[in-house]
């Protein structure tokens, strides 16, 4: 009020004024029409200098209003959604770069007038003023620009009071969305950002995969089964932007008669049964792309030399065939054998050994990343919950002990399945660690001291008819069964679930499942 006075006093005008409160302080801001009673700087200052209370002045060059309009509408114009949003009057007040393009207007034309004097296929955001808001809605619109197709959705603006004070329509353009949804569900887009872990030496591989990704130069992925040696090789290859395709090729599952024709093809006639005009082979298939051989090591030694022929000549001959087919392949190799130990039996040719081992990978099992155990399991849970459309468990500390104590000779492959093992089993939204069964501990007791050589004294061969009943069958009624024996022992259900391993709540939970009762 006092800075108000004092400017009408000496005949000045205020275009704009804001006041920012602070604890104990508060700033004015005050921006003022420029004419020829302006004074000047010094002059202004002396002029305010009879306020009481005024601790300092200073000079800006812009208003914080006009700062943080400008920051808003750098960022709407930098988005891909058409943004428009009118006032309680139906006036524009904002349209961004792309919503200008779509309705073929510039902005000086559009703010401050009637939305529904623009050419628009409809005029719905007008509803929002009313309080009906809408979503997803399709919508057209032709000029001379071309044809727009989007979907729109509209909600009204409220103030503090929620008063309705204006609305917003944002459009999402359906090409866009369709190359979203192809992105999402294209198979095998695995990128490093997939993979989950703060373990060093993970973190350490995925740098340096990352940093030669790029290259055309061999990989040599090296890692236990279950590590995650494809996922690592369609990380490369994504990170690689090479236009062709992935080819995984399991060298150990091709019969030795087929390799050949498998990876380097044939022409029509070659061989008994072979269609008569020809195969291209997985090397021809992955031209511009990526051949991952993985268990190389399983393949023999007479394909071993025409693979090495393929990486210093970076040319094939189809089986049967005379002509030598240019590839640009990358080659991507991986196995969980000692090559080193391999090459000094001879039973690797020491000359491919080299020529793969240029740029070495190594991938640390699990057991050498316990730290990532607890990030991995609820990775998976989630994963199984967004599959199973299932609000996802949570999972003890007991059972994460359980969990950091196993040898894991499966790695991650293993983990995954006993998490998924233990979730589905469990009656409760928390995993608790009876649930955590290993491979070869399935069909134990559960809630028993876990040891392979003892045999159980609740086998599931003890229920009659047996063998015309279901896995999930017999589990339950095993689980019933030692419920039932241990609720006769015990001298209360607290006791009971102590002695069983689990939680009191957890043992309730399955007597109401079961129609057990306490004695």
């Amino acid at each position: 009020a006092d800075v108000s006075a004092l400017i009408a006093k000496n005949d000045l005008n205020i275009v704009c004024m804001e006041v920012d409160r602070k604890n104990f302080t508060t700033d004015v801001y005050v921006e003022m029409e420029r004419n020829d009673k302006t004074p000047d700087k010094k002059k202004l200052r002396e002029l305010m200098r009879a306020i009481p209370d005024l601790a300092k002045t200073r000079f800006v060059k812009t208003m914080p209003l006009e700062k943080r309009e400008k920051q808003f509408k750098v960022v709407l114009d930098n988005i891909s959604d058409a943004v428009v949003s009118i006032d309680k009057k139906g006036r524009i007040t904002t349209v961004n770069r792309v919503a200008r393009k779509i309705i073929g207007y510039k902005e000086k034309d559009l703010i401050g007038k009637k939305i529904n004097d623009i050419a628009l296929p409809d005029y719905s955001i007008l509803n929002c003023l009313e309080g009906r808001a809408y979503q997803h809605r399709k919508k057209n619109l032709i000029n001379e620009k071309g044809r727009f197709q989007f979907f729109a959705t509209g909600r009204p603006i409220t103030d503090s009071s929620s008063r309705i004070v204006g609305a917003v329509e944002i459009g999402k353009d359906m090409k866009e969305i369709e190359m979203l949804a192809q992105s999402i569900s294209m198979p095998c887009q695995i990128t490093f950002s997939d993979f989950i872990g703060k373990n060093d030496a993970i973190r350490q591989a995925m740098s340096f995969a990352q940093k030669i990704a790029k290259t055309d130069t061999i990989v040599s992925i090296r890692g236990e089964s279950g590590t995650g040696k494809e996922l690592f090789a369609r990380a490369i290859h994504t990170e690689s932007e090479r236009l062709g395709e992935f080819i995984p090729v399991n060298c150990a599952a091709l019969p030795e008669t087929l390799l050949e024709s498998e990876l380097f093809g044939y022409t029509g006639g070659a061989f008994t049964g072979a269609k008569k005009e020809g195969k291209p082979g997985l090397f021809e298939m992955a031209n511009n792309g990526t051949i991952f051989l993985d268990e190389l090591a399983e393949m023999p030694p007479g394909p071993q030399a025409k693979i090495l022929r393929v990486i210093q000549e970076k040319c094939i001959r189809r089986v049967g065939g005379s002509k030598e087919i240019y590839i640009n392949t990358r080659i991507i190799t991986a196995t969980n054998k000692n090559l080193e130990d391999m090459v000094k039996e001879q039973v690797f040719r020491e000359d491919l050994y080299y020529r793969i081992n240029v740029l070495p990978i190594h991938i640390p099992p699990l057991r050498e990343r316990i730290e990532d155990i607890a990030i991995l399991v609820e990775h998976f849970l989630f994963q199984l919950s967004s599959r199973l459309d299932l609000k996802a468990p949570s999972i003890t500390q007991e059972a994460l002990n359980k969990l950091r104590l196993h040898s894991w000779p499966g790695n991650v492959r293993e983990l995954k399945n006993v998490i998924e093992r233990a979730a589905i089993l469990s009656d409760s939204d928390r995993i608790e660690s009876e649930y955590i069964m290993f491979g070869f501990k399935i069909g134990k007791n559960i809630g028993q001291a876990e040891n392979p050589g003892q045999p159980s004294d609740h086998s599931p061969g003890q229920f009659p008819g047996q063998e015309n009943q279901t896995l999930p069958s017999l589990i339950n009624e095993f689980e019933k069964k030692i419920i039932k024996d241990a609720l006769k022992d015990a001298k209360s259900i607290r006791k009971t679930a102590k002695s069983l391993g689990i939680s009191h709540t957890t043992l309730l939970n399955k007597m109401k499942k079961h129609g057990l009762s306490a004695n």
